[in-house]
């Protein structure tokens, strides 16, 4: 039977590769997200600021999702 207090560890390793594979992913994403919905922001409302603020804000989502995501799997 499986120990309830340890979930991960009679799991595939094809599923914490996958759920580690997410990082890798996850924080680039974000960034280029950011960025491309502030550009969009900016050619629509014409102006040259907004990306660098997508830009920032795309960086601070990942970073939030990261640490929430390591803080989960380190439990």
């Amino acid at each position: 039977m499986p120990d309830p207090s340890d979930p991960d560890k009679n799991k595939s390793p094809w599923v914490q590769f996958g759920r580690y594979s997410q990082l890798a992913v996850m924080l680039p994403a974000s960034t280029v997200a950011g960025w491309l919905i502030g550009s969009a922001l900016d050619k629509w409302l014409h102006t040259s600021w907004i990306s660098a603020v997508g830009l920032l804000l795309g960086i601070a989502g990942g970073m939030i999702e990261l640490i929430r995501i390591l803080l989960r799997d380190t439990k």
